[in-house]
């Protein structure tokens, strides 16, 4: 059978023609590197409840210091290598910069967390923390599992290096020291039901 190969361009947008793209878009996101557009997959409700979880208890502690938490309503952009993405969790300060009078790319988090799944891990544990590591404002880096009590970090060191550690305690908490912050696991996986195959405390 004879190959035939495409003579039609790629189609590739600039940044102000994703902006434009995206800030029309109802429910769906989408990230946007090297002119390309690519969609975000939706979660399910456990990942959601887990990400309201952790909001809910930053934008606690949060309230009378100079931080703020966000969910994957704000978008981030990593200057650095042109990708724009909305991170499960963000942490910044009370003034973030951001990229234009719009509000809501945000450039200089301290804190980002992702909510693994089947479809991302790999991209959140590789390229994309390759990305996140871009940014000279980020501290520390979360990736928090949806299948079992696991949260795991890494540190920016002052060499520029990133010191791994991990809790799976259910009676632990994850500390946040670039915001003096700490959140028990409970509060975290709050009424998420694992399923019975994953659960930590089945039997093997």
């Amino acid at each position: 059978m004879e190959t035939r190969v495409s003579t039609q361009p790629k189609v590739r947008f600039t940044p102000e023609e994703y902006l434009e793209f995206e800030r029309r878009q109802i429910e769906a996101k989408h990230e946007y590197l090297d002119g390309e557009i690519f969609p975000m997959p939706g979660g399910t409700r456990r990942h959601a409840k887990i990400v309201m979880n952790i909001l809910t208890e930053l934008t606690t502690q949060f309230w009378d210091r100079p931080f703020e938490a966000f969910g994957p309503e704000l978008r981030v952009k990593v200057s650095a290598t042109g990708l724009y993405t909305y991170p499960d969790v963000l942490i910044t300060g009370n003034e973030p910069a951001v990229e234009d009078e719009h509000d809501d790319t945000v450039l200089d988090p301290i804190v980002i967390m992702e909510v693994l799944s089947d479809s991302t891990e790999s991209y959140d544990r590789g390229k994309k923390f390759v990305h996140y590591r871009g940014l000279d404002s980020l501290k520390e880096y979360f990736l928090v599992s949806q299948k079992e009590y696991r949260i795991e970090r890494f540190l920016r060191q002052d060499d520029g290096n990133w010191l791994y550690s991990e809790v799976t305690d259910p009676e632990g908490s994850i500390e946040i020291p670039s915001v003096v912050c700490r959140v028990p696991l409970s509060r975290i996986y709050r009424k998420v039901k694992f399923e019975p195959s994953l659960s930590p405390n089945t039997d093997a």
